[in-house]
C-alpha cells in the first residue's frame, strides 16, 4: 500500500499535564512508499506549546530527501493555532527583530522556533489545521501518544508499512472544517475561561474570572455554557485541556 498523494503527510500534537508541567508530543509520518514512522517523547517540566513546535520539529527532522535529491512536497496536520500561526507568519516578523516580539521581547520558545525555522526553509509545506478530537484517525494518535509520554507511560511506536499499520491514517475526515464555537449569552455559565500572560484560568464564576483580566492588555476570556465547549475553546486558544 502506498501514499497515493506522493507526497510526505504529517500529523503532529503535544500535550502537558499542567502548564508547565510533565509533557509530551506525538508524531505520525507517513512516507509516499508507504512507510509509516511514529516518533514522540516528552520533558519533566514543559508547556503545551513547547510540546506542539517540539513534535513538528521532530517530524521534519526526520524527512528524507528525494531520489533526485531534492526535497519533498510536505502536508502537515495539526490542532495547534499557535504553531500554524507562528510558522506561517509571526516567524518571519520574529527573524527580522532578532526574534524579538514587537515589545521588544525575546520570544517564547526561541530555541525550537530556530530550529523550524531551519527545517522550512527552502521546502515546500502546507500547514492544515485539524480541529482536536473530531475523529481524525492521525490527529487521534499523535494525542494518545503525546499524552502517554506526559503521563509517564509505556507507548509503543510503530515503524513499518502503512499496508500493515492499524491506524487509517490517510482518511482526514474533517481535518479541513473548524469547529464553531456557538455562544447563548443567556445561557447558564459551565465556566469562565481566560488566557493572561500565557496562564489559563478556569473560574466558576464571572466575578473571579473579572479580577484576573480586569484592566489587563493582551487577555483573551470567553464564558462555556459546557464540559465539551470549555475544552474546544482552549484548543482554539492554541491549548490543550
Amino acid at each position: 500500500m502506498q501514499n497515493k498523494e506522493n507526497k510526505i503527510i504529517i500529523f503532529t500534537d503535544g500535550a502537558s499535564k499542567g502548564n508547565p508541567g510533565p509533557g509530551g508530543y506525538g508524531a505520525v509520518v507517513v512516507l509516499p512508499e508507504g512507510k509509516v514512522i511514529e516518533l514522540g517523547g516528552g520533558e519533566k517540566k514543559t508547556t503545551n506549546n513547547r510540546m506542539e513546535l517540539t513534535g513538528a520539529v521532530e517530524a521534519l527532522s526526520h524527512l528524507p530527501l528525494s531520489d533526485e535529491g531534492g526535497l519533498r512536497e510536505v502536508e502537515v496536520y495539526t490542532d495547534s493555532k499557535y504553531l500554524i500561526n507562528g510558522v506561517t507568519g509571526w516567524i518571519y516578523g520574529w527573524q527580522k527583530n532578532g526574534w524579538k516580539t514587537k515589545e521588544k521581547k525575546e520570544v517564547l520558545n526561541k530555541d525550537i522556533w530556530e530550529k523550524l525555522a531551519e527545517l522550512i526553509k527552502d521546502r515546500k509545506i502546507k500547514w492544515n489545521y485539524v480541529g482536536g478530537h473530531v475523529g481524525v484517525a492521525g490527529n487521534e494518535r499523535c494525542d494518545e501518544i503525546a499524552s502517554g509520554f506526559a503521563t509517564g507511560e509505556k507507548v509503543d511506536l510503530y515503524v513499518g508499512t502503512l499496508s500493515k499499520y492499524s491506524i487509517k491514517v490517510l482518511d482526514l475526515g474533517h481535518s479541513e472544517e473548524k469547529k464553531e464555537i456557538k455562544y447563548n449569552k443567556s445561557a447558564k455559565a459551565y465556566s469562565y475561561l481566560s488566557l493572561v500572560s500565557g496562564i489559563l484560568n478556569i473560574d466558576k464564576t464571572w466575578a473571579e474570572c473579572e479580577k484576573r483580566v480586569k484592566g489587563k492588555s493582551g487577555v483573551k476570556y470567553k464564558k462555556a455554557i459546557s464540559a465539551e465547549q470549555e475544552k474546544e475553546i482552549i484548543r482554539s486558544w492554541g491549548l490543550h485541556d
